[in-house]
Parts: C-alpha cells; structure tokens; sequence
C-alpha cells in the first residue's frame, strides 16, 4: 500500500513539473515577438534619422550622404547586426517570406519597376500602419510612403522578414 501511494505521489509530481514546463513555454512566446516587435521598431528609429537624405541611384554603401533604396536598408539593417546584400533582388532572397496581411514593423517589402512586372526593382522597409519607410526618387530621397496608395499597390512583389 505505501508503494502504491508513493508511486500516485511520483505520478502526481511528474505531472504537475510538466504542467508547470508547458506553462512556461507559452508564456514565454509573446517574448520573441516583443523582441522581435522591438528590433523592428529600432530598424525604424535609425532609418527615420535619415528622413529627407537624397537619392542617388547606385549610392555607394556605408554612406550617408546619398542612398538608393537597397543601400539604405543594407546600411540600415547592418546597424542591428544583420546583413544583407547590396541588390534590391537578392536582399529579396533573405529572411522568410512574409504574407502582406502579416507584415510586422522591420519587414522587407519588395516591388517591381521598369525592369519587368513581378521582377523586384525596389525595396522598401514596413514601418507599421501600411506605412513604408525608403527612398526611390530624385527630389524625394528617404520618406515615408503609404502602401496602400495606387502605384505601391500595383507594383507589390513581395515581403521578407529578415529580422
């Protein structure tokens, strides 16, 4: 009888310590979103420093003084310690791909242009509230657009979450 009650004792343990595990494991997971939500919201932070720097199409990277869209985000990305290719194409092959309605603040967010409908062109940075954060034209440079307005619409390729 002692045996029995120390092995319901045993049982009843090991149950509970396992309860206690799964608890843990799904509270812990709102933390990587946070972490991830907060590195996203420093993407923004450093790249907003740049708002109004001019455009020049094939910027050279770690400048300041003049970005196209790709060495923007290559700079920008760099300086939360993730590092991307130079070509708005092949930053498109980085990360996981993102479907537009889940797009979180740091997110990559790729179009097409006149080199060909469906072909990534342009690359811009999700900056929350269908905002994007890049640059893409003489006399604009770094700006915030919305995603929603027509061309942005048209031209969408697709997203990469890199962070």
């Amino acid at each position: 009888m002692i045996t029995r009650n120390k092995f319901i004792r045993t049982i009843a343990q090991i149950g509970l310590c396992a309860a206690i595990g799964m608890s843990s494991l799904t509270l812990a997971a709102p933390h990587k979103a946070e972490a991830a939500t907060s590195r996203g919201d420093k993407v923004i932070s450093i790249g907003k420093k740049y708002l109004g720097v001019r455009y020049q199409f094939g910027a050279p990277t770690g400048t300041t003084r003049t970005f196209d869209c790709s060495s923007f985000t290559k700079y920008i990305y760099k300086k939360v310690g993730v590092s991307l290719p130079r070509i708005s194409k092949d930053q498109a092959k980085k990360g996981y791909k993102v479907a537009k309605s889940n797009l979180r603040k740091g997110d990559l967010v790729f179009f097409w242009g006149r080199n060909g409908k469906g072909r990534v062109a342009h690359v811009a940075i999700y900056a929350g509230n269908n905002k994007l954060l890049h640059t893409y034209k003489k006399g604009v440079g770094v700006t915030y657009s919305s995603l929603n307005s027509s061309y942005w619409k048209k031209h969408y390729v697709t997203a990469r979450r890199v962070l």
